[in-house]
């Protein structure tokens, strides 16, 4: 199986050389002796304009099993990000990234980056991921701004 997800993941590697959203980057880990590991990928997801994460760019590492692509890569921001639908492990809890949700194989890399970039501004209330995030999202949003847009200063833009 690991020969599919292979080929895969190195369509995906070309496919995003070509053709990617400005602001993003993605690219396959570097392992110990220099060589590339496709199956786990560092990646940033820009702020979009005129929203809270403005000016931020977050990462995130996509780590894919062999099973993939039947199976949903696992997508996780830094250990205690901030966010309703982050859980404090830092994986993010989307429906097109979850087996038993919206996944499909023809999902590619640039689809999850769009579609978490999207959820950053617009957590998802009735799928929470922890508690402090979603019960300052629902009853205090003024301080929810607050807690979101010091985070974003902790995610300047790589230089």
């Amino acid at each position: 199986m690991s020969g599919i997800a292979l080929g895969r993941l190195t369509e995906e590697r070309k496919a995003w050389r070509k053709d990617h959203p400005p602001g993003f980057y993605a690219r396959p880990a570097t392992n110990p002796d220099g060589s590339q590991n496709l199956f786990s990928w560092q990646c940033g997801i820009p702020g979009k304009e005129k929203t809270l994460f403005e000016g931020g760019v977050f990462p995130l590492t996509i780590d894919f099993s062999e099973e993939y692509p039947s199976k949903p890569p696992k997508c996780k921001f830094p250990k205690d990000f901030f966010h309703p639908n982050v859980y404090p492990s830092g994986t993010v809890c989307l429906s097109i990234i979850n087996d038993d949700g919206d996944w499909r194989p023809s999902i590619s890399v640039k689809n999850i980056l769009l579609g978490i970039q999207d959820l950053l501004d617009a957590p998802n209330p009735k799928s929470p991921a922890q508690q402090p995030a979603i019960t300052l999202f629902l009853h205090n949003i003024e301080e929810y701004n607050k807690k979101i847009k010091s985070q974003t200063k902790l995610y300047p833009p790589p230089s």
